[in-house]
């Protein structure tokens, strides 16, 4: 079969051709832009196109699927074309549910934490040496891929997101997957752009409920009103699984999960963690682990890439980089670092550099999202706004809006990076949280000590 991506080098795009490639597909593709690790990764697979651009003569009858990415528009000049000769265009989770048809699916939901929980199941059924497909949106340790696909697995594991599929097909990605096994893990507004009010946004995962299977099993963290609501009220024959936080303490900086075995010293923390191992333990128990066997491996789980990931600990400093921008996420994962490392000054650095959260109708869904942090600074680059095509935001409009008044705020990518590498950093957690990059800050400094 051959089979070319517009927009190859999107980091899921470009894992999704790499899987095919390795199943014995014929794949092409093209992209205007390809950064790395996509590109390198393409060129080790002889994937990589030899010149970026669109090039509507690359498409033809010899082609049998076209799967079309989220970066390309609706007037690309190779879509054009697809369509002009009637190919089969799938998006990508169109094309992940075709592959997955006669599968278990288990798709894992919410606005946050799927990742690490996707990544958790992952983990433990690799240490069991459980073979099983899966997409998920992190490089994983001891997996080559973010995406596997087989034709002998029994199940496949899917991070379920929310976000719109591609330009021709405006459903959220995780409407079409259909599961047989689901999770949710909490529901909090995200993706303005896509979903303008919140109960708009929440009903993407009423309908998400109401998609499983007739009888499938829908695991959801009841300590969530709102994924509470919609997974209680819901009228689909499924059968319902609820988690909360399990029992745990933090000792000498390290959490212990309370299990009927004794006490487990884990590699990972923070009361959103501990939910997330809570929710991976029932799918793990639903895919034939037991919890025994899933202790046993979750013990190793050190976090899924860029999920506060260590990035450093030069003399008495600790450096956390996460991919936390959205007010829950940003809110958890500051409270799970001060929770942990109480006794330590914890400074918290939040980029605004998604649409939502450069939104100045948005913003007030900040408030206290940083307050557990001893020292708090935002930093947004007005050239982002921009480019986004928003209206300007302020730092007026900034400190309203987290209600901190000792709050700094940085708009110059150097004047943030000399604040920040003149600071004091004795016995401090430094936390950068954001899902770009402070308009280029050198993070090998901190590895140097600065």
């Amino acid at each position: 079969m051959n089979i070319h991506f517009i927009a190859i080098g999107g980091s899921a795009m470009h894992n999704l051709a790499i899987a095919l490639h390795q199943k014995g597909y014929q794949v092409t593709g093209s992209d205007d832009t390809i950064h790395e690790p996509s590109k390198s990764r393409l060129e080790k697979y002889g994937l990589l196109p030899p010149v970026f651009g669109w090039f509507p003569e690359k498409i033809s009858f010899k082609i049998d699927i076209v799967i079309l990415g989220m970066h390309a528009k609706g007037d690309n000049p190779e879509l054009l074309k697809a369509k002009e000769l009637g190919l089969k265009i799938y998006s990508y989770p169109e094309f992940l549910y075709e592959q997955s048809k006669n599968k278990t699916r288990v798709v894992i939901g919410g606005s946050h934490g799927k990742t690490t929980i996707t990544s958790m199941i992952l983990h433990v059924m690799n240490y069991h040496e459980k073979e099983v497909d899966f997409m998920v949106g992190a490089q994983l340790e001891g997996f080559e891929t973010m995406v596997h696909l087989t034709e002998e697995n029994e199940f496949i594991v899917l991070e379920g997101d929310e976000y719109l599929s591609s330009h021709l097909d405006k459903r959220p990605k995780f409407h079409l997957y259909k599961p047989n096994i689901a999770l949710l893990s909490g529901i909090a507004w995200d993706h303005i752009n896509v979903f303008p009010t919140f109960e708009n946004y929440k009903e993407q995962f009423k309908i998400f409920t109401d998609s499983m299977i007739n009888g499938g099993s829908m695991v959801y963290n009841i300590e969530d009103e709102h994924v509470k609501d919609i997974v209680e009220s819901s009228e689909n024959h499924i059968k319902k699984y609820p988690y909360s936080t399990p029992k745990h303490f933090i000792d000498n900086g390290i959490a212990y999960l309370e299990t009927p075995e004794g006490n487990l010293p884990l590699e990972i923390f923070g009361t959103h963690n501990l939910q997330n191992l809570a929710g991976a333990k029932w799918i793990c128990q639903h895919m034939g682990i037991d919890e025994d066997d899933f202790y046993e491996a979750i013990a190793s789980f050190k976090g899924a890439s860029k999920r506060l990931e260590k990035i450093a600990s030069p003399k008495n400093t600790i450096v956390f980089k996460d991919f936390a921008h959205s007010p829950s996420k940003v809110f958890a994962t500051t409270n799970a670092v001060k929770e942990q490392f109480n006794d330590w000054t914890v400074l918290a650095c939040l980029e605004l550099h998604t649409y939502s959260s450069l939104n100045a109708e948005f913003l007030a869904e900040y408030k206290g999202a940083l307050d557990a942090a001893d020292k708090a600074v935002v930093f947004y680059s007005p050239n982002a706004v921009k480019i986004k095509q928003l209206e300007e935001v302020t730092k007026e409009q900034i400190a309203t809006a987290f209600e901190r008044d000792d709050l700094a705020i940085f708009t110059n990518p150097q004047e943030f990076s000399d604040f920040l590498f003149h600071q004091n950093l004795d016995k401090t957690v430094v936390l950068l949280m954001s899902s770009g990059n402070y308009g280029g800050l050198d993070f090998e400094r901190f590895k140097d000590g600065f």
